[in-house]
Order: C-alpha cells, then structure tokens, then sequence
C-alpha cells in the first residue's frame, strides 16, 4: 500500500518561493499522475497542480498558473511543488495525492493515498 509524505512547509512572508516535496513508499508511482491539494481553516480542499505519469503533462488552478511549478522525479519516487510569487492567500495545508480516477483533477475525487499534508503560511 503506497503511503504519502510531504515536506518542505514552513512561514514565509510574501513573495518568498518555498519547495514542498512528496516522496512516495511502498509502490512506484512512476505509472500514475498525482497532484497537489491545499486546504485553508474552513475551506474545502481544493487543486492546486496534477502532473501525468510521465511529467510530460501539467495542470494548474488558475490562482497558482505562473507562480507554481509541478515536477517529478520517477526514478526517486517523489513530486515537488515549486511555489514562487507566494501571497497571503497561499496559506493552507498542503496534500499530494494519487491519481486513482480518469481525471488529474480538479476532483479531489480523483485521487488517493492522501498523505498528512504539510503546513505553509505566507505573512504579509
């Protein structure tokens, strides 16, 4: 069973960059997409970035395209999220995920393995 581990939060202040990473154990993940979700205090969790099996395919949340970058390596079994550009609005847990439907996203539905998030928090 495939389990999950993000690293890489941490505070910023605004318009810092931060690297999170998901390293993945138990099974390669090299044959499926996976994806980044965050959730803020009282929100739902929502997308942020997806990324094919291959890396060769991307897909962002309009409110990160530009600023965050999805990438992966199959040989270490990890997805990164480089975040640049961060704002206030940033803040949240951050998740990676598993592709495990059709679609790499925007459904949380579409994915599993969830791991246990990572915090970021952008001050002003």
């Amino acid at each position: 069973q495939v389990q999950l581990v993000e690293s890489g939060g941490g505070v910023v202040q605004a318009g810092d960059s931060l690297r999170l990473s998901c390293a993945a154990s138990g099974r390669n993940t090299s044959s499926v997409g996976m994806g980044w979700f965050r959730q803020a205090p009282g929100k739902e969790r929502e997308f942020v970035a997806a990324i094919s099996w291959s890396g060769s395919n991307t897909y962002y949340a309009d409110s990160v395209k530009g600023r965050f970058t999805i990438s992966r390596d199959n040989a270490e079994n990890t997805v990164d999220l480089q975040m640049n550009g961060l704002k206030v609005e940033d803040t949240a847990v951050y998740y990676c995920a598993l592709q495990i439907g059709y679609a790499l996203g925007p459904s949380p539905y579409e994915f599993g393995a969830w791991g246990q998030g990572t915090q970021v928090t952008v001050s002003s």
